[in-house]
């Protein structure tokens, strides 16, 4: 198990492929930790360095006190890249891990060179959407949320499948006071303007199921961004990669490749 002592935070993190390999990062949703891309992985091209890691309150990574702000999100993904030595990477983020994308890209063009952007967008939801979250898990914990989430993240064939119970099981596990930090941090983002201004290679990445962020939604965003791609994956809620990992694997290799990254 690796862990970044990055003095305010500790995070847990994998590094793994070839270490002088062109660098991919994952940043996860929220709920979920860095298992998130398990299945993805290995289906990438050979000679990458792929980096994923647990944000703070995540997984095994540290949970200092709430609530967290989106720039403390950021700043713990710049100093685990400045820790590992990346610069120049293709950073993926799916939902929150999105936003961190989006962040990271505006203050550290050094690392960023390209992003992609899945089942995320510059803003999420409405700060009074946010409150009664955060109201409900801290009235019931995670498990009050966990059905309606499960709806959101994935399509009904794959809820009624017995792969379901480990996603809604990582839900329930994640540290509540991690688990609210991020909510906060979620609430208290918009994107719009900075990520307008971005004009770095983009992918945009959607589920045609995703209850949480919304194809309409993701696609917003993408067209903030002068010269991005969209794709939407049919029959896959909100987290793409567990649902249809070969075909998220066949859209990212194909960015990569066309950005000369791979």
């Amino acid at each position: 198990m690796k862990i970044a002592d990055l003095g305010e935070v500790a995070l847990h993190y994998r590094d793994e492929g070839d270490p002088d390999g062109p660098a991919v990062v994952f940043a996860n949703s929220l709920g979920t930790d860095l298992r998130l891309w398990d299945d993805l992985v290995p289906l990438l091209p050979a000679g990458l360095r792929v980096i994923r890691y647990d944000k703070r309150g995540h997984g095994l990574s540290s949970c200092p006190a709430g609530p967290y702000s989106m720039g403390a999100l950021v700043r713990d993904a710049e100093n685990l890249l400045d820790f590992l030595g990346v610069r120049d990477c293709v950073f993926v983020g799916l939902s929150i891990g999105g936003m961190i994308a989006q962040g990271l890209a505006i203050k550290r063009l050094d690392q960023v060179r390209a992003m992609v952007l899945s089942n995320t967008a510059a803003k999420i939801g409405a700060k009074e959407v946010w409150a009664s979250r955060m109201a409900a898990v801290r009235d019931g914990g995670i498990e009050a949320l966990a059905d309606g989430t499960m709806e959101r993240w994935f399509s009904r064939p794959f809820r009624e499948s017995p792969d379901c119970t480990l996603w809604r099981n990582m839900l329930t596990r994640q540290p509540v006071e991690g688990y609210l930090g991020c909510c906060a941090a979620i609430s208290g983002t918009d994107f719009y303007t900075p990520t307008a201004g971005l004009t770095l290679p983009t992918l945009a990445i959607a589920g045609s199921e995703d209850g949480s962020t919304p194809p309409d939604l993701v696609r917003e965003t993408a067209d903030l961004v002068k010269g991005s791609r969209f794709h939407l994956i049919r029959g896959a809620g909100h987290l793409p990669c567990v649902e249809k990992p070969g075909e998220y694997a066949e859209v990212l290799t194909g960015f990569l490749k066309d950005i000369a990254h791979v």
